[in-house]
């Protein structure tokens, strides 16, 4: 089973909190939350979320030192760290970027940007998937073949690209503005359906029934996402 991403949320302003926490949510993450440097090393040693949101100027123990111990411990050589810094302080950013963190984000900043932010450290710690199965449809990446049972299914080549795409993020949502980007590889999407009109065909492939979708979830204004096991997205 494919666990969804995991975040650990940590700042000591709660606004911020509820806002990372509710896009976050949003977008298919499982979130946790610290409110200052203690409760998150404790929350960093329990659960090893796959990204930490980490604000630098924090109670008891500061996001510098935080992102200090993450980068010394080998068993968290993986964990993505995005600092959030206040806004025109370079010599935060530049430290904090010299201690290993991935990004950095000034504050205040825009959810989208920094979902896009997220996003992109993601992309780029995500490993390859070469074999997709859902349900009694089996999907090889690898030779560009689909089945359904003995029977094959014929997808074109972006079918089997953004299947591709979305199986690399089971669990998660992606926009459209992500799949037209890396997908379709529209540097100024505008205003197209082409992402709906894809999936739906897709849909009519690899779904039993189409109209009730087990694999492919539409998130309402936002994009889509992908649950191999076949269960309901996130609510």
């Amino acid at each position: 089973m494919s666990n969804p991403p995991s975040v650990l949320i940590v700042d000591d302003e709660p606004n911020i909190v509820l806002s990372l926490q509710f896009l976050m949510k949003k977008t298919g993450f499982e979130v946790r939350t610290a409110k200052d440097g203690e409760e998150a090393m404790a929350e960093i040693s329990r659960a090893a979320p796959d990204l930490v949101l980490l604000d630098v100027m924090m109670p008891k123990i500061d996001g510098f030192s935080i992102c200090a111990r993450i980068r010394a411990n080998p068993e968290w050589k993986d964990m993505r760290i995005i600092m959030l810094t206040a806004r025109g302080r370079d010599v935060e950013r530049e430290k904090g970027l010299a201690l290993g963190a991935d990004d950095y984000i000034t504050k205040p900043f825009e959810l989208d940007e920094l979902l896009a932010r997220v996003n992109a450290i993601l992309r780029r710690a995500r490993p390859s998937t070469d074999v997709l199965v859902l349900g009694d449809v089996s999907i090889d990446f690898v030779s560009r073949t689909a089945w359904r049972g003995p029977a094959e299914i014929h997808l074109t080549h972006r079918e089997f690209t953004l299947l591709k795409y979305m199986a690399e993020r089971p669990g998660r949502v992606v926009s459209r503005e992500d799949l037209l980007r890396d997908v379709w590889e529209y540097h100024d999407p505008g205003i197209t359906r082409a992402v709906d009109h894809a999936v739906n065909r897709l849909r009519t492939k690899i779904e039993s029934d189409p109209q009730l979708p087990r694999f492919i979830h539409t998130a309402v204004g936002v994009g889509y996402l992908l649950t191999p096991e076949g269960h309901p997205p996130p609510q």
